[in-house]
């Protein structure tokens, strides 16, 4: 395994964590760079993406880099029977870096340990999304000003949600405070509660998405309910629409809160929220093309500070 992998937030401590916010600060400040010049990524993407896709590949261009790859694992040798052991080896000799989603958890781990070409993982099953973990702290910090102290409210799909798994994880560092809001089905899993425990993160648990809760919130963190993740059409079509966010739930929140989600949203968000100056979950997309080139060029082992006196010199 290549040490500049990210599979899992978990494989960066809080000085690499930082790091990559700060190249992040610096890339939303300079975004056309040609620090990738000569290299070649390769976005593997074995499951429907748009946001992360599309904005890893901006990435990649604004950074002077070439982009190989598929985004319908359909078209490529895997439907003729390809383990993911001889796709990953054989585009291992084309590229510098891979880019994958897949929807097996575990699948980028995998990959990341049959190459020596560094693996981001874009996304494996409900297990991580670290580069989604990423964007959330750049907006977060942005938006607070600080990571720490906050109370972060997380509503709708904790079970199969892995940008929330992800989030929690990164944040034990800074003194959270959760609120856990779904059904039992959908609840948080007992690994992640554990998590907390064992490092004295406060959290609540909560099936009720109560104005007590919300204007308590610095950040109100909403995600889809995934019918993709639901072999059973039945429970999908009870749980989907236990929790919607409506603008009138908003008047009495706090004035610093800001509501993200990672994406692509259904009913759990009103329309009507999208004109609030709290809603911020389309600024958030767009903070995921400077996370993203912060990821790469960690990835890629770019010295930062070569790069910003190259940019002097220029």
């Amino acid at each position: 395994m290549n040490k500049n992998s990210l599979v899992s937030i978990s494989d960066i401590n809080r000085e690499e964590l930082e790091d990559i916010l700060a190249r992040a600060a610096y890339f939303e400040a300079h975004p056309n760079n040609k620090v990738l010049d000569g290299r070649v990524v390769a976005t593997l993407f074995f499951e429907p993406s748009t946001r992360t896709r599309l904005s890893f590949e901006t990435a990649v261009n604004r950074l002077g880099g070439r982009v190989i790859g598929f985004s319908d694992a359909s078209t490529t040798s895997s439907s003729k029977g390809e383990t993911l052991n001889d796709t990953i080896k054989m585009v291992s000799n084309y590229v510098d870096l891979i880019i994958m989603r897949h929807y097996l958890e575990g699948a980028a781990r995998y990959a990341s340990e049959v190459t020596d070409v560094p693996v981001i993982n874009a996304g494996d099953g409900a297990n991580q999304h670290p580069s989604q973990t990423i964007l959330d702290l750049y907006s977060i910090l942005k938006t607070q000003g600080t990571l720490k102290d906050l109370t972060i409210t997380m509503v709708g799909d904790l079970k199969y949600g892995r940008t929330v798994h992800s989030l929690l994880q990164a944040m034990q560092y800074y003194n959270p405070t959760f609120n856990f809001v779904a059904c039992p089905e959908l609840q948080m899993p007992r690994e992640y509660l554990e998590f907390c425990n064992e490092r004295g993160i406060k959290y609540s648990l909560s099936e009720d998405f109560s104005p007590e809760i919300i204007n308590s919130s610095d950040i109100i963190y909403m995600t889809r309910v995934q019918r993709e993740r639901f072999a059973d059409i039945m429970e999908y079509e009870r749980v989907k629409d236990l929790y919607n966010l409506e603008n009138s739930m908003l008047a009495q929140s706090k004035p610093n809160l800001k509501i993200l989600h990672p994406l692509p949203r259904v009913n759990e968000i009103a329309r009507d929220v999208d004109s609030n100056p709290k809603a911020y979950y389309f600024d958030q997309a767009r903070n995921g093309l400077y996370a993203r080139q912060a990821i790469i060029t960690r990835a890629l082992g770019i010295d930062m500070n070569a790069v910003k006196e190259k940019a002097i010199e220029l």
